[in-house]
């Protein structure tokens, strides 16, 4: 390994991960990358770069903060070498994979090659001029006091199924535990590769969810009878769209790679920190 980039949280105390970072890197002759207003912030030794030159230059992208932060990471090793490394600064820290004590164990499990990689699905929308991508998912969504989402859903070029809703999301399996999780999408293992169309807080009697192909061709179309509505990519407001436009998505499976270690499963993970329990009438 010639090179390492970090990745950090903008607020989050991060000071004891880089270090053990840091301290790890100059045992082995590492270079450790930086985006520069990042690193100026904690005044560390690694080198300053853009995050375009981080992601093309690093071998192992280590990101330091919570699942936005990870989520960040894993858009700048999009369609790169670099396996990502979550180390959680956060509460939840889903898709993280180990917290900052853990951290040493892990670098030295990478250098001894006692990982994993596991591939992770994107999906690119385009929408009028904009092109973006998320990992976790897009989201059309309702802006106060503009109407409701009244979305009509393509699926390979033919209508399938619309909806009047809060918000209409089309997520990843990693962005099933979250927006999709909590309009009450399935999870979805990270292994699967679909794509999943799940509404929020639906206003018709169609509530169901539906989940497709990640070669299927999905389109959302905006009624005639919607709202302006914004679209928000992996929670992030990227733009907005009115009725009469669409929204274009396709699935791209293996676009960024994660470290596993193996200490946990997926499934281990999502029962724990999604507190998921088992029905009443089992106990």
């Amino acid at each position: 390994m010639h090179a390492a980039g970090l990745v950090l949280h903008p607020q989050r105390d991060s000071a004891a991960a880089v270090d053990a970072v840091l301290g790890w890197a100059a045992k082995r002759g590492v270079e450790i990358l930086g985006i520069d207003d990042e690193i100026q912030r904690l005044r560390c030794a690694a080198t300053p770069v853009s995050a375009q030159e981080l992601g093309r230059r690093a071998d192992l992208v280590v990101s330091l903060g919570g699942d936005g932060t990870m989520l960040r990471a894993m858009r700048l090793a999009d369609g790169e070498k670099a396996p990502v490394l979550g180390v959680n600064l956060g509460k939840l820290g889903f898709l993280a994979e180990v917290d900052v004590p853990d951290l040493p164990a892990a670098l030295s499990a990478i250098d001894a090659r006692e990982f994993s990689v596991e591939p992770r699905l994107a999906v690119d929308a385009t929408f009028g001029e904009h092109r973006v991508t998320a990992f976790n998912d897009v989201a059309v969504v309702r802006t106060p006091g503009q109407g409701n989402a009244r979305v009509a859903v393509r699926v390979a070029r033919q209508p399938f199924v619309s909806y009047a809703a809060d918000a209409v999301i089309v997520a990843t399996p990693t962005g099933s535990t979250a927006y999709s999780f909590s309009a009450g999408g399935p999870i979805t293992s990270p292994s699967v590769e679909a794509l999943l169309v799940t509404p929020a807080a639906p206003h018709s009697a169609y509530s169901r969810g539906v989940v497709l192909s990640v070669d299927d061709e999905v389109d959302l179309d905006l009624l005639p009878t919607s709202g302006r509505l914004a679209v928000e990519v992996d929670g992030q407001v990227a733009g907005y769209v009115e009725p009469g436009d669409r929204v274009s998505l396709r699935g791209r499976p293996a676009a960024a790679k994660v470290v596993r270690l193996g200490l946990t499963t997926f499934y281990q993970r999502a029962r724990r920190k999604l507190q998921l329990t088992d029905s009443a009438e089992l106990t």
